[in-house]
Formats: C-alpha cells, sequence, structure tokens
C-alpha cells in the first residue's frame, strides 16, 4: 500500500470535490482545485529530473501556493524542506546546502535571500508570485497518482531553530505525520464542515500538522492569514464562521488584549487550540472569560511531529497542565539516570511512539544522543506529572536559572507576574552576577496605560514565592523578541545593567 502522505488530498477530494480546502480573502481553492494544481506541479517536478527521495525547499508563506508545492513536491516522492520565510541568506545557504535540496520554490518578495542563499548552495531557485504556479504548469502532463513511498520513507525535513550548535533537520516519515494527522483530527474533532484558522505558519510543524494536513484529511476549509496581526484575525474569524482556532501563546494574549474586542462576534467558535510554548494560566482564564470558548493545550515538537500531549475537552482541564499523551503515544518524566521520577517530583520528559522521528538528517551521533535504544526521545524539557497522569512543564533545561545552588524555574515566576494587572508579557531569564552566579531577571511589557514600576513588580512577586525565586531585576521593553511563530526568544533579549541586586 502506497503510505505517500500526499493521499490524503486524493481521499478527500474523491468526497469532497467541490468544498473549499483553502480561502485567502477572495481567493478560493477547492478540493478539486488543490488536487488538480498540486498533480500539474508533480509533473512539473518529474519532467526537470526529480527523483523520489530528493529534497525539494519550500520558502512560502501562508498563501494557497505553499499548500500546492508541498502537496505536489509530496506527491512525486520529493522530501519536503519547508523554510521560514524570514531566514537570511547565510541560513537558507545551510538549509539548502545541509539537505542537498534540489530546487527551492520561493516566494517573490523575500527573493534576494532565497536567491542568494540557493546560489550560495549550488540549488536550483524558482521564484513565484500570486498566479504564477498555474502559468508554470501549464500544459504538463499531471502526474494523477502519488509516487509509492514506504511509511519509513521521509516525507519532511524540519530544521529545528539552533539555540545550541548549527540547526539540525528532524526527519519526519510518511507514517510519523500520517498518523499524528489523523491524531490530531479526532482529537480536535474536524470535520468537512470545520473552518480552521490558518494563522500558525505552514512551514512549521504545528501549522503543518494540525491546520495544513489535518484539516485536508478532514475536508476541512482552512482560511489562511499571511501575517497575525490580532485586529485582523477577529475580523477574519468573523467573516469566515471559524470554528477551530489553533494558536500559540502569544496570539492569545493579543486576542485578549485587543482595545475592541467585545464588538467581534466569535459565536461559531467551538474549541481553541494552543500549543508551541506554555499558556500562562492568566491568558486562558481570561480568554476563555472574554470570548466564551474553551481553550486547549498541548504539547509536542518538531521531532514528535509534533503532537506529543494534549488536554482533552471529554475530561478535567487543569491550568498549566499539557494534558496527556495523545493515542499510541508513551510519556514519562525521568531523572538524569534514564529512571523514571515520583509523581509531583521534576525531571525530563521523554518520548516514544509512532511520532518520534526517524532522526536527525545525516547526524547518526546526534541522533543517538536524543533517541536510546528503546526508542526514547529525550525533549530537554522539564515537567513533572501529578497523581492522574497528567503532565505539567516546568520549562526547558537550558532556560533553568541557578541562583547561588538553587534552581529556579523561570515558567513559574512568569505565571505570578502575569496575575499582575499592569503585565502583557513578560520573560525571566537569567542574569549574570559574580558571586551567585546567575540572579533572576524578567523583561516586562506593560498593557496600554499600566504605570506600574519595577519596585512594585518585585514586590508583587516577592509576596507570593520563595525569597530565592523572585526577580531582583526587572526591566521594560516595547515587545519581546519572538519566532515567526509567535514564541518568545529569550536568547535575544537584550539585558540592561542591573539596577538592583539586592
Amino acid at each position: 500500500m502506497n503510505a505517500n502522505l500526499s493521499s490524503n488530498l486524493l481521499e478527500t477530494t474523491r468526497h469532497h470535490a467541490d468544498r473549499v480546502a483553502l480561502k485567502l480573502d477572495d481567493v478560493q481553492l477547492t478540493y478539486r482545485d488543490l488536487d488538480r494544481a498540486s498533480a500539474r506541479l508533480a509533473g512539473w517536478l518529474r519532467d526537470r529530473g526529480l527523483r523520489p527521495g530528493d529534497r525539494v525547499g519550500i520558502m512560502l508563506p501562508n498563501v494557497p501556493d505553499f499548500a500546492v508545492a508541498y502537496y505536489g513536491a509530496l506527491r512525486a516522492g520529493a522530501a519536503v524542506v519547508p523554510m521560514n520565510v524570514l531566514l537570511k541568506q547565510r541560513e537558507v545557504a545551510y538549509s539548502l546546502g545541509d539537505s542537498e535540496a534540489a530546487l527551492i520554490l520561493a516566494w517573490n518578495a523575500f527573493a534576494e535571500a532565497a536567491e542568494a542563499g540557493a546560489a550560495e548552495a549550488g540549488t536550483r531557485c524558482v521564484l513565484l508570485a500570486p498566479g504564477d504556479l498555474d502559468a508554470l504548469t501549464a500544459g504538463i502532463d499531471p502526474l494523477a497518482e502519488p509516487v509509492d513511498r514506504a511509511p519509513t520513507d521521509t516525507a519532511v525535513i524540519l530544521y529545528t531553530s539552533g539555540t545550541t550548535g548549527r540547526p539540525k533537520g528532524a526527519e519526519l516519515t510518511h507514517a510519523n505525520l500520517t498518523r499524528n494527522v489523523d491524531v490530531a483530527r479526532r482529537l480536535f474533532g474536524l470535520d468537512a464542515d470545520s473552518v480552521v484558522l490558518g494563522a500558525l505558519p505552514l512551514f512549521h510543524a504545528f501549522g503543518q500538522t494540525c491546520g495544513l494536513n489535518a484539516g485536508v484529511a478532514s475536508g476541512a476549509t482552512l482560511t489562511l492569514l499571511p501575517r497575525f496581526e490580532p485586529g485582523r484575525a477577529l475580523e477574519v474569524m468573523v467573516r469566515d464562521g471559524v470554528t477551530v482556532m489553533e494558536g500559540v501563546p502569544t496570539m492569545y494574549a493579543a486576542l485578549l488584549h485587543h482595545p475592541e474586542r467585545e464588538r467581534f462576534d466569535l459565536s461559531t467558535l467551538r474549541l481553541c487550540v494552543s500549543g508551541g510554548a506554555a499558556l500562562p494560566a492568566e491568558v486562558l482564564r481570561g480568554f476563555e472569560a472574554a470570548f466564551g470558548c474553551a481553550v486547549v493545550e498541548g504539547y509536542g515538537l518538531s521531532e514528535t511531529s509534533p503532537l506529543a500531549s494534549f488536554n482533552r475537552t471529554d475530561r478535567e482541564r487543569k491550568p498549566g497542565s499539557i494534558g496527556t499523551a495523545v493515542e499510541g503515544v508513551e510519556m514519562r518524566v525521568v531523572d538524569g539516570d534514564g529512571s523514571e521520577v515520583p509523581a509531583g517530583e521534576v525531571g525530563e520528559i521523554v518520548i516514544r511512539g509512532h511520532n518520534v522521528m526517524k532522526g536527525y538528517w545525516r547526524r547518526p551521533e546526534a541522533t543517538a544522543e536524543a533517541i536510546d535504544g528503546d526508542g526514547w526521545f529525550r525533549t530537554g524539557d522539564l515537567a513533572r506529572r501529578d497523581e492522574d497522569g497528567d503532565f505539567f512543564i516546568v520549562d526547558r533545561r537550558k532556560d533553568m536559572i541557578i541562583r547561588g545552588g538553587y534552581n529556579v524555574y523561570p515558567r513559574e515566576v512568569e505565571e505570578v507576574l502575569y496575575q499582575h494587572p499592569a503585565v502583557r508579557e513578560c520573560a525571566v531569564v537569567g542574569v549574570p552576577h559574580a558571586e551567585l552566579g546567575e540572579e533572576v531577571g524578567a523583561a516586562v511589557v506593560r498593557k496600554p496605560g499600566a504605570q506600574a514600576d519595577a519596585e512594585e513588580l518585585r514586590e508583587f512577586v516577592r509576596a507570593q514565592i520563595a525569597a530565592y525565586k523572585y526577580p531582583r531585576h526587572v526591566w521594560f521593553v516595547d515587545e519581546l523578541p519572538k519566532t515567526a511563530t509567535g514564541k518568545i526568544v529569550k536568547r535575544d533579549i537584550e539585558i540592561p545593567t542591573p539596577e538592583v541586586t539586592r
């Protein structure tokens, strides 16, 4: 049996050919349109010598062309290398060179970095603008059926953010993604009547699996936002009757704090899905109260396709919890020796199941370090598990602050800061300290009009947590640095000279 992930598109087209698959304002593609366009692109790739297993880079924003390129490359038997449209020349060259991509399909708005990076890597670059794909594939003999691929063949190579060392390409197989898509589809109750907000970047694992692939497998409509802006997102959700929103915590915080949120009727919204980073409990409670829609939080990584655990709407949801492992997946919390720790104790999350990547592309040593002989993937995330089996992320191991020998988990401090009425966003980081090694610092974005000063926030937190944990160093910024997916990038936060070290 052909395990090619693009078979989902063909199967849905057989049943829902005339339904809208993708929408971007006035532009709509039905499933028939998407199927035919991807078949022509697959034929175009075939005619240019692409062989099964070759890699194809896709550097496109959230536009319908992304889906055409994605399913066209998969249909031709290629492995897709999705790339952030904000990458610079050096980063483009690295991803293309490391994956040895045969070509890259890139959006013309990002031509300079794409062309220069491709030239450096020796990769053919094809620039696209709206309508170009139709012209490019006009007269091409379409590839009617997907090229045969085995379940263990690589479908997608996702490059990790590279917070330590150079980015590594996580190889996700057709089986990894097909199973994870099926889990997402059932977990979120997606069907042909669903309208999903496509605000998550499609080059990212979350948006790709839970938005594009799960939507296509369900016959749903994905209404796209090339760039997230809270007011625009609210308008699109009302206009298109969005039933499921998938986003990261900063998106939910932005919608919650939008000054005109009350004039938008989101009564069609039945489920909100949060992932990518920890959702502050205050944001969760505030969003649910403001919009009357349940938010379910989950957890995953690029290396796990990405879904690993999730909350369910049919069982108790605990603020701050990432729920329990999804179907077919095992999760444990272990110590440094790999032994499971008792409930309530902090350890590292390890994961085993159908979602765990094949390995890091051409990095056998890195793969062996990440996945042990029994198939357990070490995530680097610190968590605890309660008596009911629910998991709670404590922090990234690399983000943990060690202050004078005491472990401080930034997320715990952030949760308290978010309870202060003046705080819109915050990030707690380690500040170098000559005697303690590290001091606790907090970069804070105030809500519009808020006047709270550093001393007030320090004392607010100090009253609620142990003395060694509260942030001695508090400073204010207009915005926190974020990735294209909306994650706060702590390594890019500028730390001013401490004004308080008491």
